[in-house]
């Protein structure tokens, strides 16, 4: 756990973007903003020139596999991949062993988190018990736990079931909570290995319609407008996705939604080394659908970039495509990519980014002392960016415990200096801390 509960005064950098400023961090808040600041006796001063100060950012959706896959991640490395991503708060997916439909599977989770400190860890709860889509989980009993979990899935299956999903919609109404939905029809994606389209004929793989996801996101935006509840959708991947969730959105349904950085990236023709470090659930998909997701992220039809964070050990990704896991690393990455195609292609800026990937997921999750602006009195979680520091990706050297990075060999623009978690310092210089 980082133990530098010091004074810091970060000089020089500049908030979303702006003007080079100074940010005196002291006692876990934001004390002083200005320039040419004075430190305080035993202040660390950290170098900011050239760095994009941004608050702490906030991931909806990372898998962390604690408890049951330690082989493949655990709380804590995953805690070190998040900070050094720049993450301040993320939430941890269900599909543990065994899986979070406890509150005392979830405590366990939030409880980890705490010992690690490195990032605040918020348990997401299964929606189905054991997520078998049989029937709901001790939905009301998390919510009530320590953790206090807000948001529910079944991330990795779908809730296929309407009416499970009715009342799991009605269910979590009462005390405020989401549902997000992993949104494929198992019936149309039986044995699917990739995209449905030309490269899948020409590769001979089974094909993943775009229309699975789309049919669920439609079924659900019109559950969740029926009963007035908080709908989310995970990693969305298709372009007519994008256009169901803009419908919906114009006619006043309560739905959010999320993309991957590797959605807004990569494309299927990837799959044609048939290298299973790009096999991943949804599938990469066409180039047309990446522009429309790039779209949708720009014009706020898709509302956050969540990672999807899937580490895998060695042996679960370098085998033959049929037998490989489906996942990919993206915490330490995300936001090099998003700024790769969303900021210098010009269809984000860096308020943007600050609200696609802290604000509005921290306002999702309702994580209230997260996502919140870089002033004055409010909590010192900060993340300072090197928008011009290119580096090739070696998933080696990462700090989570599996390296099954999409973007390995690729050049990226831009990394995480230094992250602070309540003004304590869990990354400097580019190094945990």
């Amino acid at each position: 756990m980082p133990d530098n509960h010091g004074p810091h005064l970060i000089r020089g950098a500049r908030p979303l973007g702006a003007d080079p400023v100074d940010i005196l961090i002291v006692d876990g808040r934001i004390a002083e903003i200005g320039t040419d600041l004075r430190a305080p006796e035993g202040t660390e001063v950290v170098d900011g020139t050239g760095l994009i100060a941004l608050p702490g950012l906030v991931d909806l959706h990372t898998h962390l596999r604690e408890p049951g896959r330690e082989d493949a991640e655990t709380v804590e490395t995953g805690s070190h991949s998040a900070a050094m991503g720049g993450y301040t708060a993320v939430h941890a997916m269900a599909n543990t062993d065994p899986v979070a439909d406890t509150a005392g599977v979830v405590e366990q989770v939030w409880r980890l988190g705490r010992e690690a400190g490195y990032c605040d860890v918020r348990p997401v709860g299964a929606v189905t018990v054991g997520l078998a889509g049989e029937r709901l989980s001790e939905i009301g009993a998390m919510a009530k736990s320590a953790a206090a979990v807000r948001v529910f899935s079944d991330d990795g299956i779908c809730v296929s079931d309407a009416l499970l999903m009715r009342r799991a919609l009605e269910y979590v109404k009462a005390f405020d909570g989401v549902v997000a939905q992993h949104a494929q029809e198992p019936r149309l994606t039986e044995g699917a290995q990739m995209n449905e389209g030309c490269v899948s004929d020409r590769l001979g793989l089974p094909g993943w319609p775009a229309v699975a996801e789309e049919a669920i996101i439609a079924r659900d935006c019109l559950l969740a407008q029926h009963v007035g509840s908080r709908l989310h959708v995970c990693h969305v991947s298709t372009k007519g996705s994008v256009d169901i969730i803009r419908w919906a959105k114009a006619r006043g349904c309560d739905v959010t939604a999320e993309v991957t950085p590797h959605h807004l990236l990569l494309t299927e023709e990837l799959v044609e080394n048939y290298d299973p470090v790009y096999k991943v659930n949804p599938p990469l998909r066409t180039a047309e659908d990446v522009q429309a997701l790039r779209e949708g992220l720009a014009d706020g039809t898709i509302d956050v970039v969540a990672t999807d964070h899937a580490p895998h050990p060695v042996e679960a990704k370098e085998t033959e495509w049929s037998t490989a896991a489906m996942g990919m690393v993206g915490l330490e990455t995300a936001l090099a990519v998003v700024q790769r195609t969303m900021v210098d292609t010009g269809l984000l800026t860096w308020v943007d980014v600050a609200d696609r990937m802290s604000v509005t997921p921290a306002r999702i999750g309702r994580v209230t002392d997260h996502g919140r602006d870089l002033a004055v009195g409010e909590p010192a979680n900060v993340v300072l960016y090197d928008p011009a520091a290119p580096y090739e990706v070696d998933g080696a050297v990462m700090a989570t415990k599996s390296s099954n990075t999409p973007f390995r060999g690729m050049t990226l623009p831009g990394r995480v200096r230094a992250t602070f978690l309540r003004g304590v310092p869990t990354v400097l210089e580019g190094e945990i801390k």
